[in-house]
């Protein structure tokens, strides 16, 4: 089985529809070789300044700079994001690959995805699906058409890099 995880829920049922993918579960759609998932907004987020040192809780100008060894994830702490991003790990063990859609004006948040499959432990292969619209013959030709998933990695460094320069200037 293919897992291919959408941004929102709306898209996921889309993507669904066009793979006949037509069994909706908790949390996604099965079917036809495929379960079609999705996020909703940010699952995961850069650690606070607490989950690396106790006194760093409080912002304090005798602790400054705030500066991790290492920056590190984790996952919001919300029911309905744990939820879903436990079903995401529950089908990505159960998968042989990983399609992340990417939709053009998304482009620069598609470092996002990363982060994801990242705290889920993610060792499976990777594709990218490519696309400017959500019409049917988009979605069809797109996965067609897919993209090897690393040959994107830098997208996500500079996203990566992007949200560590904004933790460091807001923390200190």
């Amino acid at each position: 089985m293919k897992l291919c995880i959408a941004e929102k829920p709306s898209v996921a049922k889309e993507i669904a529809a066009i793979l006949n993918a037509n069994n909706r579960k908790d949390g996604y759609f099965e079917g036809n070789g495929f379960y079609v998932s999705w996020t909703f907004g940010h699952l995961c987020t850069l650690k606070a300044p607490d989950d690396y040192k106790p006194e760093w809780k409080r912002w304090d100008i005798s602790t400054l700079p705030m500066i991790p060894e290492k920056f590190g994830i984790k996952l919001i702490e919300q029911k309905s994001i744990e939820k879903q991003f436990n079903t995401i790990t529950f089908l990505i063990d159960k998968s042989e690959e990983v399609i992340k859609l990417v939709v053009m004006p998304a482009l620069r948040r598609t470092g996002y995805w990363n982060v994801v499959l990242l705290k889920a432990n993610c060792k499976l292969p990777l594709k990218r699906l490519w696309i400017s619209s959500l019409t049917e013959e988009a979605l069809k030709e797109g996965f067609n058409n897919l993209k090897n998933g690393n040959d994107y990695d830098k997208l996500y460094s500079a996203g990566n890099a992007r949200a560590i320069g904004d933790w460091l200037l807001g923390m200190n």
